[in-house]
């Protein structure tokens, strides 16, 4: 009983509470109440100021895909400054850079003019069917040797036949270089001048290397950047030619024309990724972002609705858009 009497003291001394000290109770578990709680509701009654982060996504996604696409254009010209893919037009040449080169055919020497030699004697000199072809292609549309050194010019003989060949270059009239209009003349050898305008769509290696700071190379390269675009929708696009320097565009700049502008398209509602991105404007990242947007959206409607895709901007759009069909 004296136990049961002590618990009940402990009891009354520290568990009951006096009327104010109960009123004083409730309001701190109310307060504490209202503290847990207050930042649920704390959007209700503060608004926070909105910013519009549109413009700053869209400016990292073209940043990013500048980025990427810039990473994947170095890939796009192979070792002899020619577009990926386009090696199978030339692997035929001799590389210049190769250290162990060893001509695969070897052929006999004489005294020959690279301009009046025919196809069997470059052979017969030990230069490649390929190779004499071109040459004779380039002197049927107007080309023309006036020295020795003219035949280090040729695309795809190399310094060794250079070397072996040149001390037997013997050019006839090899000053002359345009055509003799007098008819009493005995001399009615012509030598064609080049020609005054140059269709960029249409004309071949041999019409590009008669331009000035135009070589095999370079031409051979315009050639092929042009098949990878599916045709050029204007002549300054010649100027993005791999190699080619600004100021040799200047220079033959008034000679270039473009008599049609009919270009090759892509069917962007049922083009591949692998279709489009071999396309020197549209790459990987531009394609990706074609098919995505198609997946997700249908078909275009229209080749104005790929501005609806954020990466694409106005330069972009102005550039690929000649190549791109929806139907």
């Amino acid at each position: 009983m004296r136990h049961s009497g002590m618990w009940k003291q402990f009891l009354h001394e520290y568990l009951s509470f006096s009327k104010k000290e109960r009123t004083g109770i409730f309001i701190v578990l109310a307060l504490i109440c209202f503290c847990l709680s207050a930042p649920f509701f704390y959007s209700y009654f503060i608004h926070r100021k909105q910013y519009d982060h549109s413009q700053f996504d869209k400016e990292v996604a073209e940043l990013k895909f500048k980025l990427a696409d810039t990473a994947i254009g170095k890939n796009f010209y192979n070792r002899d400054g020619y577009p990926n893919g386009s090696g199978d037009n030339y692997t035929d040449n001799y590389d210049r850079s190769e250290k162990n080169y060893s001509p695969k055919i070897k052929g006999e020497v004489f005294y020959f003019d690279p301009n009046t030699a025919t196809v069997n004697d470059w052979k017969r000199l030990g230069i490649r069917d390929k190779t004499a072809e071109t040459i004779q292609k380039y002197i049927s549309k107007g080309g023309h040797f006036y020295k020795p050194g003219d035949i280090t010019k040729i695309w795809g003989l190399h310094k060794d036949d250079i070397d072996r060949l040149l001390p037997y270059v013997k050019i006839e009239n090899g000053k002359k270089e345009f055509t003799n209009t007098d008819p009493t003349s005995e001399n009615k050898t012509a030598y064609k001048k080049p020609p005054s305008q140059i269709d960029v769509n249409a004309s071949d290696t041999a019409a590009f290397i008669s331009l000035p700071g135009i070589g095999s190379k370079l031409a051979q390269r315009i050639i092929a950047f042009r098949e990878k675009l599916g045709g050029f929708y204007s002549v300054d696009q010649v100027k993005e030619t791999y190699g080619l320097p600004d100021s040799t565009f200047q220079k033959i700049r008034a000679k270039l024309v473009l008599a049609g502008t009919t270009t090759k398209k892509i069917n962007i509602n049922t083009a591949t990724i692998d279709e489009m991105k071999t396309h020197p404007y549209i790459r990987y990242n531009l394609a990706n972002a074609l098919l995505q947007y198609r997946v997700q959206h249908g078909n275009f409607s229209s080749v104005a609705d790929i501005k609806k895709i954020m990466t694409i901007t106005d330069d972009i759009f102005n550039k690929v858009a000649p190549y791109l069909t929806v139907n």
